[in-house]
């Protein structure tokens, strides 16, 4: 059975999206603050993280911050009234999964749960280490380099680095990349590829005069030496 952790101060919804999941057979433990939430997270094991923003003591986007920095592995999923693409680009930036905005239908959040677990227990990639030009990516050590230098990457970046990687040079589509990223098609989702398509230049490419991250314009995205 699935085993989520869900921080959310609202006595109802916390209930409501508890008894739900459980009868969908995910287990479901509610914290109302953030400092009740990270004595559960540190003393238990927990398959995802739910996460609502505004919540006493400490908020949900610290406490994605605070998770990231020792757990890498265990997905986090925002569950929050918050639906402006700002806030959906911090909660990225600080190692979000995915995002789902309030009032939202229980079954898509069960559909998005499931999808995240199958990402974490599916291995993605068949090759060790992809190169495109001066870029390498260590499939297996989850490491980026460009002119052996080391980038560091959310873990939603790598995942979507490696996608376009293993295209080939093919140019893929937002809504190809959102599929691959999330394992389902959720409209809203693809708005968050330009987002994240810019954390990569500016991880990527930035510093460098040649490119690697090319956008086809009204096709899409692909990443090649050129």
């Amino acid at each position: 059975m699935i085993k989520a952790l869900l921080l959310e101060d609202e006595p109802t919804i916390a209930h409501q999206i508890s008894s739900f999941l459980k009868a969908k057979n995910i287990s479901c433990e509610i914290v109302y603050d953030g400092e009740i939430f990270l004595k559960y997270s540190n003393s238990n094991s927990y398959d995802i993280y739910l996460l609502d923003i505004n919540v006493p003591k400490i908020n949900g986007l610290d406490i994605c911050k605070i998770v990231r920095e020792s757990n890498k592995e265990t997905p986090i999923l925002m569950l929050t009234a918050l639906g402006e693409i700002e806030d959906k680009t911090i909660a990225f930036q600080l190692g979000a999964d995915d995002y789902l905005v309030k009032p939202f239908l229980l079954e898509e959040l069960v559909l998005r749960i499931d999808a995240l677990i199958r990402r974490k227990q599916v291995p993605q990639f068949n090759a060790t280490v992809l190169k495109i030009g001066d870029l390498s990516i260590d499939i297996d050590n989850k490491q980026v380099c460009r002119s052996k230098q080391e980038i560091k990457l959310t873990p939603k970046e790598f995942k979507l680095l490696t996608i376009l990687a293993n295209a080939n040079g093919r140019v893929l589509s937002k809504q190809q990349i959102a599929e691959s990223l999330w394992d389902y098609h959720i409209e809203s989702n693809e708005n968050t590829i330009e987002v994240y398509i810019n954390f990569l230049r500016n991880k990527i490419d930035k510093l460098y005069t040649d490119k690697l991250i090319h956008t086809k314009v009204g096709f899409g995205y692909y990443l090649k030496q050129e």
